[in-house]
């Protein structure tokens, strides 16, 4: 992409009321834009981390057996109804149709997808099942201060898992957990992020939070410094020691984290409800028991913005960067603006993933944007360099330069990736 021809532009300065970290960064670096409060558009740059966050996260659920669909967002009331939810889910959003039935936009999907599974799910023989959707979310959010972490229209991929007894329901938990820890170290979080002890669900004592340790992180953890097992707020008071080791509660690290993702087992809670049950091999009828596992790719996005950051800007990981490449051009010469479009349409070709700054602005404000959009590697065609047929290449989170021959710069490039 040629930078002169992007849709979006970077900027110094932003409305005042934005006060969180990520938001702020990334509408400075083009990457989002804030339509309201908690409501935000996805630009070029910001779509492109977006759209790699998610495919780091399919490409971890196929693994494990999901099966990928796309539910409605628009959720009749009814639904709702069976579950009793309708009433009690304070975040919903509510309106009326043409036909004068009430609807919700979709806060979570087991009102949903329970009813659906229902329709393919009768034997023990279809059981298991793993299915999951990323799709946009909308929670009626009275706090939505924080960027992308906590929006009212927001991106989530949602796994729901049916069993047929609990033992097959606890092997696939435990699979998730594996999972989302590989995700995490594909981000570049998982050294960070701790799984987290939470009340329980429907069907255990405990359910888990995935929570990414951040100085400006909403939640408070607990975590035990030998096993590394963490435990949130709401429940610390009832620990006296560590589940796992032992080890007493006191001796507990307090540290500040953004919730990354869930996971919970259901249980019958939602099979029993819509009355969805199996035959199982001795031909008695059960209820379905039920897993769900929730990760929000644009909170994950944010959270990496504000955890990835210095005093210029952004400082994306490579695996989720818009582009790995920034070539800079620093010189008005026109023979040398022909040699960088030149190694532009090379390294297009060569199939690197390259943001090109063409455009007629000074040296310094080239830099500096440079800094704040944070690709991985910039790379500095100029005057000075060009006398040796050089580029100079700094990776964004270092302050080592080094010079590369021009012939070279394709061979070198395959050796970061």
């Amino acid at each position: 992409m040629k930078q002169s021809l992007l849709f979006t532009k970077t900027k110094r300065e932003i409305r005042e009321e934005e006060k969180s970290l990520n938001a702020v960064l990334l509408i400075k670096a083009g990457c989002i834009d804030k339509l309201a409060a908690g409501i935000y558009t996805f630009l070029p740059l910001g779509l492109k981390v977006l759209r790699k966050i998610e495919q780091i996260i399919r490409e971890e659920m196929d693994v494990i057996g999901g099966q990928e669909i796309l539910m409605p967002a628009l959720t009749p009331r009814e639904k709702w109804e069976i579950t009793k939810r309708w009433e009690n889910f304070d975040a919903l959003f509510k309106l009326k149709g043409i036909d004068d039935k009430e609807y919700a936009l979709g806060a979570t999907h087991e009102e949903v997808v329970t009813p659906l599974a229902q329709k393919f799910i009768f034997s023990y023989k279809d059981l298991p099942q793993y299915i999951y959707q990323i799709q946009t979310k909308f929670r009626n959010e009275p706090r939505a201060k924080s960027g992308l972490l906590r929006g009212r229209e927001f991106s989530m991929k949602d796994l729901y898992s049916f069993h047929a007894d609990e033992k097959d329901l606890n092997n696939y938990y435990e699979k998730v957990k594996t999972a989302y820890f590989k995700i995490f170290e594909r981000l570049g979080l998982k050294d960070i992020t701790y799984l987290t002890l939470a009340t329980g669900g429907a069907f255990s004592r405990f359910s888990h939070e995935f929570q990414t340790l951040a100085a400006s992180g909403e939640d408070t953890i607990y975590i035990c410094p030998k096993c590394k097992i963490a435990y949130n707020k709401e429940i610390i008071e009832t620990i006296t020691q560590c589940e796992t080791c032992r080890l007493a509660s006191k001796d507990f690290k307090e540290a500040k984290a953004i919730e990354t993702a869930n996971i919970f087992k259901l249980g019958t809670r939602f099979s029993a409800a819509f009355n969805f049950k199996f035959i199982d091999k001795d031909g008695a009828e059960k209820d379905v028991i039920m897993g769900c596992y929730g990760l929000g790719p644009s909170r994950i996005m944010g959270t990496i913005a504000e955890i990835n950051n210095d005093k210029k800007g952004i400082i994306w990981p490579e695996t989720v960067a818009p582009y790995q490449f920034h070539l800079i051009l620093l010189s008005p010469d026109k023979k040398l603006a022909k040699k960088a479009e030149e190694l532009y349409n090379e390294l297009i070709k060569a199939g690197f993933e390259v943001l090109f700054d063409d455009r007629e602005e000074s040296a310094g404000v080239k830099l500096n944007d440079s800094d704040l959009v944070g690709l991985p590697y910039r790379i500095i065609l100029s005057d000075k360099t060009a006398k040796e047929d050089n580029v100079e290449i700094k990776p964004r989170n270092s302050e080592k330069i080094e010079l590369v021959k021009i012939k070279n710069l394709s061979n070198y490039l395959k050796k970061l990736k």
